[in-house]
């Protein structure tokens, strides 16, 4: 394999890209939004470049824990472990991804083939990020809902996520490995386009046997997805999510959207603050960190600008 797949591209979509509203958040719903979104990556493909797609798993991963709460309290049921949840929403979103992208694919009479593979990535076990939950899941609640929730629900950790209201947070520890990295390897050597370490992967830890188990935390799918990208020497990281650029000063008078923009002019804005941990701070890491370890470029962008931003016309594009 080349040091750099020039025409790779690893296209992260976000858990919350699959709700387009408050009130279409059904599986059904979910695939309707995959579908409106897989119409652009299919454009990505057909400009001649392989795929890789991997996606969030935030909202749906709250949805599986509050239905397993639940079916605790009301039926006794055994709970849900945070890490089953995640690879819960692995295979179910995976699938709906790939089916989506499969028939959009026929329907252009294009013969690409897609698969999503079921996928670890290992954490290390003595991350901070155990000891301090950042990572939002799950709904949204106003301020008055908070006391209520935290009476139900003692164990839970809620978080006050910028603009948009409170969220419960879980672990999310920094990734390290791609577990099932060969296996990509082949897949793509086999000409399949795939959808890959969804939600930031099932994270794991060593054993201490020369094993591995799973541990309850979601890893931040940008992180992962810029992990995943490095390994696999793509040339290019596209994260996509709701707003068409980058902006500095947001929701200010003086607010910027950012078009053309270095990864040393993007750094001065990181260390200033400009981007909040809880929304585009984990994009803007992931982008420095890719480029850092051999990537080329980065497009930081919504669905329905990809095709003009692959082609320099659209969203912000980051390069070395």
């Amino acid at each position: 394999m080349s040091a750099t797949q020039k025409d790779l591209a690893v296209i992260a979509i976000g858990g919350n890209s699959l709700i387009s509203e408050n009130s279409k958040k059904s599986v059904e719903d979910q695939y309707d939004a995959i579908c409106a979104t897989i119409v652009h990556i299919a454009d990505v493909i057909e400009s001649g470049r392989k795929v890789i797609i991997t996606h969030g798993n935030g909202p749906q991963v709250g949805f599986i824990l509050l239905r397993s709460e639940i079916a605790r309290k009301n039926n006794g049921m055994h709970p849900v472990p945070l890490v089953s949840c995640v690879a819960d929403t692995q295979g179910a979103i995976g699938w709906q991804i790939q089916q989506a992208l499969t028939n959009e694919l026929k329907k252009r009479g294009n013969k690409g083939k897609v698969v999503s593979l079921v996928t670890q990535v290992r954490v290390q076990a003595d991350d901070p990020g155990f000891a301090a939950p950042d990572k939002f899941v799950g709904e949204f609640y106003t301020e008055q809902d908070v006391p209520a929730l935290k009476a139900q629900n003692p164990e839970w950790v809620l978080k006050q996520d910028p603009g948009r209201g409170w969220r419960r947070v879980v672990p999310s520890p920094t990734p390290v490995e791609i577990v099932e990295l060969d296996a990509i390897r082949a897949l793509l050597d086999g000409g399949f386009n795939l959808v890959t370490v969804g939600g930031g992967g099932i994270p794991v830890v060593n054993n201490g046997n020369g094993g591995l188990r799973g541990v309850d935390a979601v890893i931040d799918k940008d992180l992962a997805s810029r992990l995943l990208a490095n390994a696999l020497g793509a040339s290019t990281l596209i994260i996509s999510t709701g707003v068409e650029k980058v902006c500095i000063n947001f929701g200010r008078a003086d607010q910027k959207a950012l078009a053309d923009i270095t990864a040393a002019e993007l750094r001065a804005y990181y260390e200033q603050g400009q981007f909040p941990a809880g929304s585009m701070g984990p994009k803007v890491k992931a982008a420095l960190d890719f480029l850092d370890n051999g990537g080329e470029k980065v497009i930081i962008t919504s669905p329905e600008h990809l095709k003009a931003a692959i082609n320099d016309q659209g969203g912000t594009r980051i390069s070395r």
